[in-house]
């Protein structure tokens, strides 16, 4: 009886022993990997998804591509080696994130390689890189002033590895690319001369370098021009592109048709309640744009802590003391000069986190685009989406998580599906209760969520062109034809994106109510709330399965 309970024991402490190694294992891979992916991970115009990065120059020769491959398939090999099954859920849930993260990698270079079939990709890699840069308040040191002169360096490499790798790029692309880098030149000059008082950078090395930027952008502007009339018209990555996106990266368990289904139901309601709201509201007096920039900052901030003071109060979120706030600020002439090229703003970062996050805002005017006309008239709708308690807020608190992989790890449809869910939730709370249109752009701006998915689904599937995608999102939201455009485009070259306000927060929504029915008089939303924005990186599938359990998926 002594040997077999001995021969028990030891078997049991093997396999401790063998969990234990597999967990370090996981861990191990997400350190090697995360520092790898913060080297070479792509630029982008978006927001949300910036990383913080090593300084120095970027290559996107084959050969660097080549090595990227390999690094990846390693990557790739070290995960599948790994037996998660009898491990908790968390832990689990800590294996698919690390699964979807190295999908959106072979996402970025075999699925949808936007390297060799984007001319747009080139403009993120070299002139996104330079706004967000510019995007950290100044004046700036010298070692941030010689990361942001690298960049700009660094562009005439780049837009020459972009001729070589782009063989047969879509004509629509190319078009978008000669059209945004018209004028280039003189904004990049306008760029360096402002530029010049917030840096320690030389006049001359950066007016040389500046020109040597402007001269490779126009040339690569110049050579898509040339190319264009041999180049296909067909954008499409087509369905079984799209499905991987869904599967393996977003890890949505739905198929276009579900989600077309789903944009059509959210459509339909949203018209049906502005149509409420503006019926309602019929007498009430129009909302005015802020008189000047000032009154505009001011009137933010005032609102800013009210929302804080308002998510506490009524047992929605807690906000941790040490969060700090989300501002407006002027926007300064050398980020003005590349605006179109990246958010103008400034979510901070992990290492950050003691400084406030920064909206750079040109002045109110009747001139500016949908989203921030409505933010000048009054400045809460947006600071609910991007600020608090939106994306800098939820950013924040996954920036302070425990658990690396959950830190480090982004996904747009949990991200974007909170702050589109953080808009409705401050709505039905009341926080508009005092301002009747302004529940009416709540409304609006739902219109809008609802048709992105419409149209990513279809732009992916072949169903619409760029310029009806455009159309059609200026008609029926409606917005004006500037943004519509850039919306679309953005839909057209980045499959998947467009659909994760709409379909994240339809997945948080479905996750609150199985919550609320699975624990009856013992749910409470403050703590359902404070869950889902810590993890507020993880795909809204992996967090309802951790925290409604193994049945819960």
């Amino acid at each position: 009886m002594k040997n077999f309970c001995a021969v028990i024991l030891l078997s049991f402490l093997a396999l401790s022993t063998s969990g234990q190694t597999q967990a370090d294992s996981l861990d191990k891979l997400t350190d090697d990997f995360w520092t790898w992916r913060a080297k070479y991970a792509p630029f982008t115009g978006d927001d949300v998804n910036r990383i913080e990065r090593p300084g120095g120059t970027r290559d996107w020769s084959g050969p660097s591509i080549d090595n990227r491959r390999r690094d990846l398939a390693a990557f790739e090999a070290r995960w599948k080696k790994i037996d998660a099954s009898g491990w908790p859920i968390p832990k689990q849930v800590d294996y698919r994130l690390m699964g979807s993260a190295l999908s959106r990698v072979r996402w970025e270079l075999d699925v949808n390689p936007r390297w060799k079939r984007d001319p747009n990709f080139y403009i993120e890699q070299t002139l996104a890189p330079v706004v967000e840069a510019l995007t950290v308040p100044g004046p700036h040191d010298a070692a941030h002033s010689r990361e942001i002169f690298t960049r700009i360096d660094n562009i005439p490499a780049i837009l020459q590895q972009g001729e070589d790798n782009l063989a047969n790029p879509p004509a629509p692309f190319a078009t978008v690319a000669v059209q945004a880098l018209e004028n280039i030149r003189p904004r990049l000059r306008e760029m360096a001369t402002a530029l010049l008082g917030s840096t320690t950078l030389k006049e001359q090395e950066l007016n040389r370098a500046t020109d040597h930027a402007a001269d490779a952008l126009d040339k690569f502007r110049q050579w898509l021009q040339e190319k264009l009339p041999t180049l296909p018209k067909e954008t499409a990555l087509g369905r079984d592109a799209y499905l991987f996106f869904l599967k393996n990266v977003a890890l949505m368990p739905y198929s276009p048709e579900e989600l077309l289904a789903m944009g059509q139901q959210e459509w339909n309601r949203a018209v049906a309640f502005e149509a409420f709201e503006k019926e309602r509201n019929r007498n009430a007096p129009p909302l005015k744009l802020a008189s000047n920039t000032d009154s505009w900052i001011k009137d933010a901030a005032a609102k800013e802590l009210l929302i804080r003071q308002f998510l506490e109060t009524h047992g929605i979120l807690t906000v941790p003391d040490w969060v700090q706030h989300y501002t407006l600020r002027p926007m300064p002439d050398y980020l003005h000069a590349l605006e179109g090229f990246g958010e103008t703003d400034d979510f901070t970062s992990p290492s950050r986190l003691n400084e406030d996050c920064i909206r750079y805002v040109d002045p109110p005017s009747g001139n500016l685009g949908y989203f921030w006309r409505a933010t000048a008239e009054d400045p809460r709708p947006i600071t609910v989406h991007e600020g608090i308690p939106g994306h800098y807020f939820q950013l924040c608190l996954s920036w302070k998580h425990e658990d690396p992989i959950r830190r480090h790890y982004y996904d747009s449809g949990a991200n974007e599906g909170i702050g589109f869910y953080a808009e409705e939730m401050m709505l039905q709370a009341g926080l508009f209760d005092d301002s009747p249109h302004t529940r009416e752009i709540i409304y609006n701006f739902m219109r809008l969520r609802a048709l992105r998915v419409e149209v990513d689904v279809k732009l992916a599937l072949g169903e619409f062109t760029l310029e009806q995608a455009a159309k059609y999102l200026q008609e029926k939201v409606p917005m004006d034809e500037n943004t519509a455009r850039q919306e679309a485009i953005a839909f057209s070259t980045g499959p998947g994106q467009a659909i994760t306000y709409q379909i994240g927060k339809l997945q948080i929504i479905k996750f609150l109510a199985d919550a609320r029915m699975r624990q009856g008089d013992k749910f409470n939303l403050r703590a359902f709330h404070d869950f889902v924005w810590k993890n507020g990186n993880v795909p809204i599938a992996l967090q309802r399965w951790e925290y409604l359990g193994a049945d819960g998926r």
